[in-house]
């Protein structure tokens, strides 16, 4: 059994709790923010851990962020990390959301706090084009990666196909071409 380095745990804490509270716009738009610290800054997990980190926690139940928090933190101190990095993700929304809701009807026709809504949600469109540029960087680039991303656009945007045929979907036709292409350099 190993030895649960506390300082690491301490360390996941107060990363996630500081991204959790300075992120609007959710998961997605966290996942640069946990790459910068957990890859380029601490050096805990590689930039290919985070792919598979990130494709894990979008197909797994509950929200993307949680979920990243969750695996990160295990990779790095097990089940106290896990611990830490999810309440550190969990507890400023909780906190702030709790606050929020006393006082929100006396501002929410507030002009100002509107005009402040609408600047956050810009911020956030432009952050999770961030984390989709960063990954679809570091994705292997085959014909039918670019393929198979289209037609999941085209079903979740123009065809009622429900999200989760989609994903399913998208899963099956990545393993059949992986193994596809597996049979073809062994030959």
């Amino acid at each position: 059994m190993t030895k649960t380095n506390w300082k690491n745990v301490w360390a996941l804490f107060l990363i996630f709790s500081k991204i959790g509270a300075f992120t609007f716009g959710g998961g997605l738009a966290m996942i640069p923010l946990i790459q910068r610290e957990v890859v380029e800054k601490h050096h805990w997990i590689t930039d290919d851990d985070i792919l598979e980190i990130v494709a894990i926690s979008e197909s797994t139940p509950g929200p993307i962020a949680i979920n990243s928090a969750t695996f990160i933190g295990y990779r790095v101190a097990g089940f106290w990390g896990s611990f830490a990095a999810t309440t550190g993700a969990v507890l400023p929304s909780f906190i702030i959301i709790s606050l929020i809701s006393l006082v929100l009807s006396a501002f929410e026709q507030n002009v100002y706090v509107q005009y402040a809504f609408r600047g956050i949600r810009a911020g956030v469109i432009a952050m999770v084009f961030k984390a989709l540029w960063t990954m679809a960087k570091k994705c292997p680039k085959h014909w039918w990666s670019y393929g198979i991303a289209a037609l999941a656009f085209v079903l979740s945007a123009f065809v009622d196909v429900h999200i989760l045929i989609i994903i399913a979907s998208c899963a099956v036709l990545g393993l059949v071409a992986s193994l596809v292409q597996e049979r073809r350099a062994k030959k």
